[in-house]
């Protein structure tokens, strides 16, 4: 289906009637309408009125139904009424885009940003920056939130986030009363329980809600050579799936030979001449996917791929098929974009970091988009996107991140992702988030997602994702350490307390509390009829229920212990046996003899013999083979050299095995366990035949009855501790982390009757820079097991908590920070306390600057899932100090534990040797190389991502004990290494 364009610039007579019609109550819209040159849809002047009404504006819109629109218009109020506005971003990429937006509209003198590596004009009215970066003003009492009238949360759902969801909710917490909030975020169902709770915390919130996507979305699903539409048609107001693809999509499945062929490739033939197994299913070339896409008029495409490898062999793919889909004045203006975003990076470095393959394929107008590319690549392909110049982007989910990079169609080759822990199905809000990209809004009439067909998709299921509206918004925050001493500090801990119940989440868990108690009431009266049910006019037959469960527990209880017994003797019997042993497998498919190739003796674990047997198996045989005892029937001898892998070495053995004469022995019946009756049961069963309802014609319906009853009283005895323990649940663990705090030395008990308000006396105190928290910009797709930090934060405006003279921090109940609680206080980090300890216990003292980063990055730095770690030490400095920070983790670990907390991530030194070679100043091609040799690719991407978070902590690290400290004087020249090269262009 071809896509036509059309271009609204220029102000509709209905776009003038709307400016007309706010001017009578909306003078400063229409202010702002006579500036834009297109016309707003009804929910952006719904959301711009109330907003100049004076009320705070939550916006709930899909992916490109232009709801910044609203946010720009709060930049406009805040000037016109001579106040500030924030505008905050989930992410550098986002912020950057939106300062150059803005200072187009108003002027560079007048917009400023802060992203952690980045200030720029920190005090103009109106400022971009990251979530991390406001939430550290307001902890830090920064002199910058005077005049604040308003502050843009952009992407607001990012909430949910179980890395960094916490900071948005804290920043809504915590911003004065006068200030405005204007929340922009992607659709959600429960937009009004997210406005309610708005409403509570921040007063009153205008909730204007749009599903009406400007550009309509077509669905389709490419099977094999035939690309169809996924729906055919209404029916009741709903979408009906095409029935025409449900047959093209079932005569594939059937049609065998078209996907069940014999491989081609070498080596794929056994000696007989047949296919050595069926091939995998392909679904069609990447190539052909864009040429087809191309015929059809829906480029610019996004194809979503879900791994890096993936992107990169796609783009390989594409350049090796001679794909072409630039004009020859297109290229040359690619080349001209492509030198100006590099110019700076190193000659040297340009081999190791493919650049020349990369250049290739954006001149062919194709690229791939993933966290493990430079920021200087990324950054070129999303501006060469954006201008129309690359037309197939293959991406990971990293680019659905809230980065403007909308295209034609959007393109899903898998409905699966890594999550980080395991594969999952896509939701629907994830599949909407990233079908959302295709529309162009004033370019493209329509959009189109498009999902490759293989086997294992039902199309059913697509249709369910594409067509489903649920998509929840859920709180992911939790009270930690840094923001423990924050709280105790600006607030005290009674005002702490009641911050934590007037969270978000504990909103939800509120509300969630009154359906679980709804339903025990309903159980309640439930279990009164199945009382009644179950009486008895012979006696007790609750009593009689009893008796007859505990003869059951009796009799499980002993079955366990004969299995447990049983398993214990072959057990034994198996770490016996002994190399050449002859034993007989008794049952299941490897039964007859084996001979014992290696005991596969374990201390920690049972045994797990490595036999071959006279069939030729060769693996390895556990307990659960063997219900009694094994015993060696003979022996013989093995060959020196035997390769159990070997298909002609197994067979030489089972023929020999064979040979020896060895006969499975003939086994009679099992004899019964437990020669004798247990006393404890014979007790029990005598006095259930001795209880009186134990004689009633009706004792088994009771019975029933009686069970249903203790079933549905179990599970209300569950819930009612699930209501216990979901009310002020965030108050219990902000208490417990208290007590782990005051017990580590970071509380202290204060003065009785001292001031409520987190009162601060110092004396001599300079202010300093705080440095901003490693969980910025999460731009590492979960789909490939991390979600980490892609920013190095320092904001340069805020006032931290002094420094230097002498410090009281007096909480509302007399407790306050020490000076440990200080420190903890400015470090922002998924390791905070675990930082503060190794700089309380001096840890780190007498690092070098290589040694001290090398170090750190155990703190920061998570591998990749089936990526060991990158380690390749030597003893000395390093090792020693990363061998105590692991002991502090270890301690940190077991009082966590004891406080029911959950725990420190532990140390990873994956990275220590990559980074402490750059700060040492080789080359990047020797360190990328050096880690490759180890049998462990880092990329160029993954290398400058984890090199700005070890500079984050170590800026902190600085920042907290004054370079007049050796580990702060380390930290800054470790600092000013680590920024070099790639690294350095990419904090630029």
């Amino acid at each position: 289906m071809a896509a036509r364009s059309s271009n609204n610039s220029a102000l509709t007579p209905s776009g003038r009637y709307a400016a007309a019609r706010a001017r009578s109550g909306a003078p400063r819209l229409s202010d702002f309408l006579l500036e834009i040159d297109f016309e707003l849809d009804p929910f952006q002047l719904e959301s711009c009125r109330a907003l100049e009404a004076g009320h705070a504006v939550l916006v709930c819109a899909p992916t490109g139904a232009g709801k910044t629109i609203v946010g720009e218009f709060a930049v406009h109020l805040a000037l016109a009424e001579g106040r500030k506005c924030f505008y905050t971003t989930p992410i550098k990429a986002l912020s950057n885009q939106k300062y150059a937006d803005l200072c187009a509209r108003h002027g560079a003198e007048n917009v400023g940003l802060l992203t952690g590596d980045t200030a720029v004009n920190g005090h103009a009215p109106v400022v971009v920056m990251t979530t991390e970066v406001l939430r550290n003003m307001l902890y830090a009492g920064s002199s910058s939130i005077e005049g604040l009238g308003y502050v843009v949360m952009d992407e607001v759902h990012y909430l949910a986030d179980r890395f960094r969801g916490a900071v948005w909710e804290e920043v809504i917490l915590h911003l004065p009363e006068n200030v405005r909030l204007v929340s922009l975020s992607a659709t959600v169902s429960n937009a009004e329980e997210f406005g309610e709770w708005l409403d509570a915390v921040r007063g009153d919130t205008s909730v204007v809600v749009d599903e009406h996507r400007p550009v309509p979305l077509w669905q389709h699903m490419m099977v094999g050579n035939r690309s169809m539409d996924l729906f055919g048609g209404e029916s009741g107001g709903e979408l009906k799936l095409n029935p025409h693809l449900l047959r093209q999509v079932q005569n594939t499945e059937r049609s065998e030979p078209a996907w069940r062929g014999p491989r081609r490739d070498r080596g794929s033939r056994d000696r007989r001449g047949g296919p050595s197994h069926p091939a995998r299913f392909r679904p069609p070339a990447r190539p052909d996917v864009i040429q087809r896409l191309g015929s059809a008029g829906l480029l610019p495409a996004i194809i979503f791929v879900f791994s890096r490898a993936g992107c990169d062999a796609a783009v390989n793919q594409c350049v090796r098929a001679g794909v072409r889909l630039t004009t020859e004045a297109e290229t040359e203006e690619i080349r001209r974009v492509i030198d100006l975003k590099t110019v700076d990076l190193p000659d040297g470095d340009l081999g190791v970091l493919g650049y020349w393959e990369w250049r290739e394929a954006l001149e062919r107008g194709v690229a791939a988009h993933h966290a493990g590319m430079l920021p200087a690549f990324k950054e070129t392909v999303e501006e060469l996107f954006v201008r129309g110049l690359v037309r197939a982007v293959f991406a990971t989910e990293t680019l659905a991140l809230g980065i403007n990079m909308p295209a034609r169609t959007v393109v899903l080759e898998k409905l699966v992702k890594y999550n980080g822990e395991a594969h999952v199905d896509l939701t629907p809000g994830e599949y909407t988030q990233l079908t959302g990209r295709a529309g162009r809004r004033g370019i493209d009439v329509e959009g189109h997602a498009v999902v490759i067909w293989q086997p294992g998709i039902d199309p059913r299921q697509v249709a369910g994702l594409a067509s489903t509206r649920t998509y929840p918004l859920r709180s992911s925050f939790r009270p930690g350490y840094n923001m423990a001493v924050n709280l105790v500090h600006r607030v005290g801990v009674p005002a702490a307390r009641d911050l934590l119940e007037q969270s978000f989440a504990q909103f939800q868990a509120d509300r969630s509390v009154v359906g679980l108690s709804r339903r025990i009431e309903r159980n309640d009266e439930a279990l009164a009829g199945y009382r009644e049910s179950a009486r008895c006019h012979l006696g007790d037959f609750d009593e009689y229920m009893d008796l007859r469960r505990r003869v059951s527990a009796r009799e499980k209880a002993l079955a366990r212990q004969n299995s447990a017994g049983r398993r214990a003797e072959v057990a034994a019997s198996l770490e016996r046996l002994r190399k050449g042993d002859v034993i007989a497998v008794p049952s299941g498919r490897r039964s007859g003899l084996a001979v014992v190739v290696d005991p596969g003796l374990d201390p920690l674990n049972e045994p797990r013999p490595l036999v071959v047997t006279e069939d030729r198996w060769g693996g390895r045989l556990s307990v659960m083979d063997f219900p009694s005892p094994v015993e060696a029937l003979g022996r013989m001898r093995l060959p020196k050299q035997l390769e159990v892998r070997s298909p002609r070495s197994r067979r030489d053995l089972a023929s020999a095995l064979r040979s020896t004469g060895i006969a499975v022995p003939v086994r009679g019946r099992n004899k019964p366990g437990g020669a004798h009756e247990d006393e404890e049961l014979n007790t029990l069963r005598r006095a259930l035949r001795s209880h009186p309802c134990h004689g009633c014609d009706s004792r088994e319906d009771h019975a029933r009855w009686a069970e249903r009853h203790h079933r549905l009283a179990t599970e209300n005895d569950q819930l009612r501790r699930k209501v216990a323990g979901t009310t002020h649940s965030l108050v219990r663990t902000f208490d417990r982390i208290r007590a782990l705090l005051r017990a580590r030395g970071y509380l202290e008990p204060g003065e009785p009757g001292a001031a409520q308000g987190g009162e601060i006396r110092s004396e001599s105190a300079p202010a300093v820079s705080t440095s901003e928290s490693a969980q910025v910009e999460a731009t590492e797709d979960v789909s490939e097991g991390v979600t980490r930090s892609d920013d190095v934060p320092a904001e340069a405006a805020a006032e931290p908590i002094p420094s230097r003279g002498t410090v009281v921090v007096v909480g509302g109940d007399g407790e306050v920070i020490s000076e440990h609680g200080r420190r903890l206080a400015r470090i922002y980090s998924e390791s905070d306390l675990l930082a503060a300890e190794c700089l309380r216990h001096g840890v780190w003292r007498g690092l070098e600057p290589a040694e001290l980063a090398a170090v750190v990055s155990a703190l920061v730095f998570e591998s990749r899932r089936d990526n060991g770690p990158i380690v390749a030490l030597p003893a000395g400095p390093v090792t020693d100090a990363l061998g105590e920070t692991m002991r502090i983790w270890a301690d940190l670990e077991d009082d966590e534990r004891r406080h029911r907390l959950d725990r420190t991530r532990e140390p990873d030194a994956g990275f220590a040797w990559p980074v402490y070679r750059w700060a040492r100043g080789e080359s990047l091609e020797k360190v990328l190389t050096a880690a490759e040799s180890t049998g462990h690719e880092l990329s160029a991407g993954d290398f400058v991502r984890w090199c700005r978070q070890v500079v984050d902590l170590l800026d902190q690290l600085r920042t907290v004990v004054g370079t007049r400290d050796p580990v702060g004087g380390a930290a800054a020249k470790a600092v000013a290494s680590l920024r070099r090269g790639v690294v350095a262009m990419s904090t630029a």
